[in-house]
């Protein structure tokens, strides 16, 4: 599973949440590591340096082996929060994917 994490320009301390975040990605979709191609992170702030309400923005594109790509997003007060919504609507939209799948066999 390869994991590319891109964020946009008023993104601070870009290398170290990148490495951050990767492992959080790679722990919290390792039951899915077998059939992840690729994961695509998008980090930003809506209001760039400004704070405001729900402005960190998480977009995650995750491509499952043999199926259609599955992108989830997530808007919060801050980036851990909004990777976090992100990942957790993730897993449930893989586990759904995947649910359909073995069904359809």
């Amino acid at each position: 599973m390869r994991i590319q994490i891109n964020t946009d320009g008023s993104i601070q301390d870009r290398e170290r949440l990148a490495a951050h975040f990767q492992g959080v990605l790679e722990s919290a979709l390792a039951r899915f590591q077998d059939r992840l191609t690729h994961v695509e992170v998008h980090l930003s702030s809506e209001t760039g340096d400004r704070t405001g309400r729900a402005d960190k923005r998480c977009m995650i594109e995750a491509r499952l082996h043999g199926c259609q790509p599955t992108a989830v997003t997530h808007q919060a007060a801050a980036l851990d929060q909004a990777v976090d919504g992100a990942v957790d609507k993730l897993k449930r939209s893989l586990e759904s994917v995947l649910g359909r799948e073995q069904r359809n066999r």
